[in-house]
């Protein structure tokens, strides 16, 4: 992944007081910061339904979820789809979320933890899997540009690991240390891009995953991001 500086990444300018001294978040966005999980819900249906495959439920969706994306599919099933199956589904996948994405919002309390934790000094960032040129919209269209001191999302093609993203990520955020960061997300591969690059996890229930599987992880599960916060303090503290 290309890295973006402040300036195209959406930033408010550098809070030089806060880094350093407070942890600093990396936010994962969707299904932690944006709560889209009923557009991943329907959008995965539909690319089911170009192979045959029966819907799928949310608390299924959450049971079987894991990443790379090819993996999750091979556990519905019962196989790796081929190349051009998988090339298909993302396709579809791409244009059922972009149709009912639009009609998703942030999280409940996310506008306001964000203001807070950057009024009281600390540093925030986004790092997504989501495409970089349709992640940028979105954010400003929210108003809550100015609280990032950087927002990367996932240049080339869909699938793979976060972690190199991560790493990629961490090294162009000035100032920052990954030992007094914490990562903020609702997917085992937060805390696996976490450990990657020496920071800290916390991992919601929002989104992606169920409690089980992400309880695997290791790191602390919370049902709520305000929870998240305050354990972000903890961990550094």
């Amino acid at each position: 992944m290309g890295t973006h500086n402040v300036k195209d990444a959406v930033t408010a300018g550098h809070a030089e007081s806060g880094a350093g001294r407070a942890a600093h978040i990396v936010w994962d966005w969707n299904g932690t910061l944006f709560h889209d999980v009923d557009a991943v819900i329907s959008a995965t249906n539909a690319a089911f339904a170009e192979l045959g495959l029966e819907p799928i439920t949310l608390a299924r969706y959450r049971e079987l979820y894991c990443v790379p994306i090819p993996r999750f599919y091979e556990r519905l099933m019962g196989r790796l789809p081929t190349p051009a199956e998988w090339d298909h589904m993302d396709t579809v996948f791409q244009r059922h979320y972009r149709d009912h994405h639009i009609r998703c919002a942030l999280a409940d309390g996310a506008e306001s933890l964000l203001r807070r934790w950057q009024e009281a000094g600390g540093t925030q960032s986004i790092m997504s899997m989501y495409g970089h040129e349709d992640l940028l919209p979105l954010v400003r269209g929210f108003g809550i540009e100015r609280r990032f001191i950087r927002v990367d999302g996932r240049t080339g093609p869909s699938g793979g690991s976060k972690a190199e993203h991560m790493a990629r990520h961490i090294a162009g955020l000035d100032g920052v240390s990954a030992r007094r960061t914490v990562v903020i997300g609702d997917a085992v591969d937060d805390a696996v891009a976490a450990a990657h690059v020496g920071a800290h996890a916390v991992l919601y229930t929002g989104g992606s995953h169920s409690r089980e599987s992400l309880a695997e992880a290791g790191v602390p599960v919370v049902d709520s991001l305000v929870e998240a916060v305050a354990e972000a303090e903890r961990l550094v503290g």
